[in-house]
């Protein structure tokens, strides 16, 4: 086997942030990198929430096909609240240890479709070894017990699978802590166990996940975030160390580095639960309702329940006068329908093109109709789907939110384009849907198409 492929995931990495950073040489391993590299922007998915953006850079394809549709989601089938950790908070309201299995083994095993084909599973089908370091969508064909006895369910990851400590293919002594993120405890875990995986070479595939310059962002804002980056250039610059050097890591392997979203500025927060004052609410605990309305970070959902009365269009509409609602998309005959400040565009997709009418700056967002599109076509997602307008955050299902600091999950260019770095590949991909199929490609692997028919067709 010739060069081998690392995919190295900042989570929530703004471009501004990274090209500053490389221009400055403040960042100095990714400055390396970029050196050598071919850069561009690229655009995530809708909503640009982590959950949904790792498991289409996992799948290669977007929340409609996959089926993974927001950090918070209602589940229709089994009447009750999916949580994937919004925060700590919200985590306890929707109860802690349903919450820790939805977000380690449900989301994997259960939730996400079993019709896609993870990177992972594609190409240890072809018999390469791939390995994963911290990434929360993870599907592999090797079983793991939790290294907690009874926490959740064993689980099925890559051959070399690490995730938290919980999940440990091999011993490598690195040390975990969770309560230091701050401080880069967890970044600091997975530069440990990459040192022990290059050293070894014990991989050809390696999924590199960075999440705690996300959390930084979200407490500090990304335009404060000098320190969380310089600590994720280190976990970088371990990779390059274990293989001897940064020229050695280079001999030895491609790169592809990326963000899974952006982040931008918040300044206040919004319930997106008060512009339904006057409807029954499904709450935790209490079954029933006309509406569960879901929100965290820039990105809401509403689900009309069994026994409301009021239309899909109406409800769409009341959102029209709410100054912490940007865009509210909806589905009606057949087309996908957007409204934002009144205004409205009516789209569908049709043999590879686009049919709208109506305003097209509704959807003047990055791939906006695209994304729109696969939004609403999530079987998992709410009737009506919100976008945030700039510099509001939703709270999430305890109140909590990161006003003062950084969010994402709109439709906005700000949350949605992230960095996009390729070194020792054919091309640079433009979204973040490109990813896995030129992973699999660059082993010569083809991964599976699926493709699965939009729903809610209200």
């Amino acid at each position: 086997m010739g060069r081998k492929l690392v995919l190295i995931v900042i989570d929530g990495l703004s471009p501004s942030v990274f090209e500053a950073a490389v221009e400055s040489g403040s960042a100095p391993a990714l400055a390396y990198l970029a050196e050598h590299g071919e850069y561009g922007r690229a655009v995530s998915t809708f909503p640009s929430l982590t959950p949904v953006c790792l498991a289409t850079l996992a799948t290669g394809v977007g929340p409609d096909v996959h089926r993974i549709p927001h950090l918070v989601w209602y589940h229709r089938e089994e009447r009750r609240l999916v949580e994937y950790g919004s925060s700590f908070a919200a985590m306890r309201a929707a109860g802690t240890r349903r919450t820790i299995r939805d977000a380690i083994f449900e989301m994997n095993q259960e939730h996400l479709s079993p019709r896609v084909t993870t990177i992972f599973e594609a190409l240890e089908d072809a018999g390469l070894t791939t390995a994963a370091v911290n990434t929360a969508c993870y599907r592999g064909r090797t079983r793991y017990r939790p290294s907690v006895p009874g926490l959740v369910p064993p689980v099925y990851g890559p051959k070399r699978f690490f995730y938290f400590g919980l999940f440990e293919s091999d011993p490598t002594g690195a040390p975990m802590a969770v309560r230091n993120r701050a401080e880069g405890s967890v970044d600091a875990y997975a530069a440990a166990v990459g040192r022990w995986l290059v050293t070894r070479d014990g991989f050809d595939f390696l999924v590199y996940y960075l999440p705690d310059y996300d959390f930084a962002s979200h407490a500090f804002g990304p335009d404060e975030t000098t320190e969380a980056l310089a600590r994720s250039d280190s976990a970088v610059e371990a990779l390059m160390e274990a293989a001897g050097g940064r020229d050695e890591f280079l001999e030895r392997y491609a790169v592809i580095l990326c963000a899974d979203h952006a982040q931008t500025k918040v300044e206040r927060a919004a319930r997106l639960q008060d512009a339904f004052v006057g409807f029954s609410l499904f709450q935790v605990g209490r079954p029933g309702g006309e509406l569960a309305v879901v929100a965290s970070n820039r990105a809401g959902m509403v689900y009309r329940l069994p026994g409301c009365r009021t239309g899909i269009r109406e409800l769409a509409e009341r959102l029209d006068a709410d100054e912490s609602v940007e865009t509210a998309l909806f589905r009606e005959d057949g087309d996908a329908i957007a409204r934002r400040d009144g205004a409205e565009l009516r789209f569908r997709q049709e043999e590879g093109a686009w049919l709208t009418s109506g305003d097209p700056a509704v959807l003047d967002y990055p791939d906006g109709l695209a994304r729109a599109w696969s939004a609403l076509g999530n079987a998992h997602a709410g009737e009506v789907i919100v976008s945030a307008a700039p510099g509001v955050e939703f709270t999430d299902l305890a109140g909590r939110h990161h006003a003062g600091g950084g969010s994402h999950g709109s439709l906005t260019a700000g949350d949605s384009t992230v960095p996009m770095l390729t070194i020792g590949l054919d091309r640079t991909p433009e979204t973040i849907l490109d990813v896995a199929p030129l992973a699999t490609g660059f082993f010569g692997v083809e991964l599976p198409a699926v493709r699965e028919p939009a729903v809610h067709a209200a």
